[in-house]
C-alpha cells in the first residue's frame, strides 16, 4: 500500500492534482452549509488546506506558486470583463457621490490598518493579510503576496496568508451585522424606504415610451433628422401615425405633419421636455395601444451574434433603409439603452426591431441572432488580455521613497487590462462576450485554484502563528471592519438622508461582501441594494489589489 500513501503525501503530479482536486471538493461541498443563514462560501477551500497542508498533504513550492497565481489571474480577468462595461458609468451622476464614499471608507481602513500596525508593532504585511480578511478581498490578498514575493526575491510570508484566514469569518459577519445595526438604530421602516425610492425620479437608464400628437406648429414640413437635431436629447420616433389613418416606420427622411401621432422611446429623464417639444400626449392612442394598430408590424427581440458587427454604429449599419425596420431599444448587461445613431453595437446585445415579419427576419439573419454562436467562448479575447495583463502588471512603476518599483502585479495588470477590454474591445473589433455561466465557471475554478494554493502554502505554520499571538488578528480584523464603516455609513443616514437600500449596497460593495449582499438583498422587495453594490465593486476592487501591494511595499521602505 506504499503507492496509497505516496499517492496522498509523497510527491509528483498524480499528488498534486489529487491534493488540490480534495481541496476543493471537500471546501466546495463545506461552502453550501449555512448556519444562522450565513455561509463562508468558497473560502472554506482555504480552511480545507490549511487543515490538510497541517496533517502533511504538501505540494512542491514551485508548482504551488504556478497553479496560485494561475488561479489568480483567471479569477481576475473573468471579473474584469464582467464588470468592465459598467466600470466607467459608475463615475456617471449619482454613482461618482457612491463612489468618493467608498474611496473614503477604503482610505479609513487603511490608515486603521496602519494605526494598528504602529500600536501593536505587528509587521505591516501580516497587517495587510489581516485587511484583506477583514474586508473579505481575495484579490488584495493574492495582490499582497505578490508583492512580497517581488521584494523579496520570491519569499513567502505565511504570515499574510494566516491573517487573512484568521480575520475572514468575523469580517464577513460583521457586514451583515451592521446593516442590521443601522437597520435598528434608525428605525428603518422597509416599506417607506421603498417608496421613497419609487418616488425618485433620477434614474436615467429606464426607457419609457411616450405616444404624443403633434401640435408644435413649427414642426411640420421638417424630417425626423431635422425635428432630432432641434432638440437636444436622446430619443427615438419609432413609428408616425398621419392624419390620413396610415401607419409609417419613421426613419429619418420622414416628414411630419400637423396632427400626427408619435410614438417616441426615450430616456425617463428627458418625458417632461420631449413631450414639451413635441405636443400634448394622445387621448385616444396609449403607448401599447401601437401594435394593435396595423397587423403589418410586429415587435421583437433580436440578438447580436455576427462579429463582423461589433464594434459598428447602429447608424452605420443603416438598417432602416436597408431592411425596413427600426431599432427602438438596445438592451446590454441588463440595461436599456437608447438605440441612438452614434451607439456602438457589442455581441451579445439585445435589440428591439419593429417592422413586418419579413423585414425582421431579413434583418435578424443579417446581425446573427444565434443563440448557438453566443455559447461558443470567445478564447483570444480571454488569452490576448491575460497576456496583455500580464506585460502590464510587471511594468516597473518608479515611485520616490518606495525601495523597488512599484508593479500592478499579476492582480492589478490582468485587471486593468481586462475592464478596458469589456468596455473598448467591441470598438476595436475583438469579441469581448462570455456567457454569465461562462464567466461564473472561469471565476469559480481561479479563486479554487488560488485558495487552495494558498491554503496549503500557510497551513504549516497557521496553528503556530495563532498560538504565537495571532489571536489577536480577530480583534484587529474586527476595528478595520466596522469602524471604517461607521465613521462613514452613520453621517451618511443622519445628515446625507442616504436612502437605507442604498446605504446596505455602498457597505457590502466597498466591503466587497457577497455573503452580506445577499443577506440585504432579502430584506426589500427592490434591486436597489445590488445597484449601488455594483457602482462602488469595480473601483473598490482595484483600489483595494493597489492598497494592499503600496503597504507591502512601504513596508520595505
Amino acid at each position: 500500500m506504499n503507492w496509497l500513501s505516496e499517492l496522498f503525501v509523497g510527491g509528483g503530479i498524480a499528488h498534486s492534482v489529487l491534493v488540490i482536486a480534495l481541496v476543493v471538493a471537500i471546501g466546495t461541498a463545506l461552502g453550501k452549509v449555512k448556519i444562522a443563514g450565513i455561509s463562508l462560501g468558497v473560502t472554506w477551500i482555504l480552511f480545507v488546506g490549511i487543515a490538510a497542508s497541517h496533517f502533511g498533504m504538501t505540494l512542491d513550492p514551485e508548482v504551488l506558486h504556478f497553479i496560485k497565481e494561475f488561479g489568480l489571474i483567471l479569477f481576475i480577468f473573468a471579473m474584469g470583463l464582467q464588470v468592465g462595461p459598467g466600470f466607467f458609468a459608475s463615475f456617471k451622476k449619482g454613482g461618482m457621490r457612491m463612489v468618493g464614499w467608498s474611496v473614503v471608507i477604503i482610505v479609513l481602513g487603511v490608515g486603521t490598518t496602519l494605526a494598528i500596525a504602529a500600536i501593536t508593532d505587528t509587521p505591516i504585511p501580516t497587517m495587510v493579510g489581516v485587511m484583506s480578511g477583514a474586508v473579505t478581498n481575495t484579490p488584495g490578498l493574492g495582490a499582497a503576496q505578490t508583492a512580497y514575493g517581488d521584494m523579496h526575491q520570491g519569499m513567502v510570508d505565511t504570515s499574510i496568508a494566516n491573517g487573512y484566514a484568521v480575520a475572514y469569518p468575523l469580517g464577513a459577519a460583521l457586514v451583515i451585522l451592521c446593516v442590521l445595526f443601522f437597520k435598528g438604530i434608525f428605525k428603518v421602516r422597509l416599506e417607506g424606504e421603498t417608496q421613497a425610492l419609487v418616488a425618485e425620479s433620477t434614474d436615467g437608464h429606464h426607457t419609457e415610451r411616450l405616444s404624443i400628437q403633434l401640435t408644435n406648429a413649427n414642426l411640420p414640413g421638417h424630417t425626423v433628422q431635422e425635428a432630432k437635431s432641434f432638440l437636444n436629447r436622446r430619443f427615438i420616433i419609432s413609428r408616425v401615425r398621419h392624419t390620413s389613418g396610415e401607419i409609417e416606420i419613421a426613419s429619418s427622411g420622414t416628414v411630419l405633419q400637423q396632427g400626427d401621432k408619435l410614438l417616441i422611446i426615450c430616456d425617463e429623464a428627458d418625458r417632461e421636455a420631449i413631450m414639451t417639444f413635441f405636443g400634448t400626449p394622445t387621448t385616444d392612442l396609449r403607448a401599447g395601444d401601437w401594435v394593435k394598430l396595423d397587423t403589418h408590424f410586429v415587435s421583437k427581440a433580436v440578438l447580436v451574434t455576427n462579429s463582423a458587427i461589433n464594434g459598428k454604429s447602429l447608424g452605420a449599419l443603416r438598417l432602416r433603409n436597408t431592411y425596413g425596420v427600426n431599432i427602438t431599444r438596445v438592451a446590454r448587461a441588463g440595461i436599456e439603452l437608447i438605440a441612438s445613431p452614434e451607439l456602438e453595437l457589442q455581441v451579445g446585445d439585445k435589440l428591439t426591431v419593429v417592422g413586418t415579419e419579413e423585414a425582421i427576419a431579413s434583418a435578424a439573419e443579417f446581425v446573427g441572432n444565434s443563440m448557438k454562436h453566443l455559447n461558443h467562448p470567445n478564447l483570444i479575447a480571454i488569452f490576448v488580455g491575460i497576456t496583455l495583463g500580464v506585460i502590464i502588471g510587471s511594468i516597473p512603476i518608479l515611485v520616490p521613497g518606495m525601495p523597488e518599483p512599484l508593479k500592478l502585479g499579476l492582480a492589478g495588470g490582468p485587471l486593468i487590462v481586462a475592464i478596458l477590454i469589456g468596455r473598448f474591445g467591441p470598438h476595436y473589433k475583438l469579441v469581448t462576450y462570455t456567457t454569465i455561466s461562462a464567466n461564473l465557471m472561469l471565476r469559480e475554478i481561479g479563486i479554487s485554484l488560488f485558495l487552495a494554493c494558498v491554503g496549503l502554502g500557510a497551513g504549516e505554520t497557521f496553528v503556530a502563528s495563532i498560538v504565537g499571538g495571532g489571536y489577536w488578528w480577530v480583534l484587529y480584523g474586527a476595528l478595520i471592519t466596522v469602524l471604517p464603516i461607521l465613521l462613514v455609513a452613520i453621517p451618511l443616514r443622519v445628515w446625507g438622508k442616504m436612502n437605507f437600500f442604498k446605504l446596505a449596497g455602498l457597505v457590502c460593495g466597498t466591503q466587497t461582501n457577497p455573503m452580506a449582499l445577499s443577506y440585504a438583498n432579502s430584506l426589500g422587495g427592490n434591486d436597489q441594494v445590488a445597484v449601488a453594490y455594483s457602482t462602488v465593486y469595480p473601483f473598490t476592487m482595484f483600489l483595494r489589489i493597489l492598497a494592499a501591494q503600496v503597504l507591502v511595499l512601504m513596508a520595505a521602505a
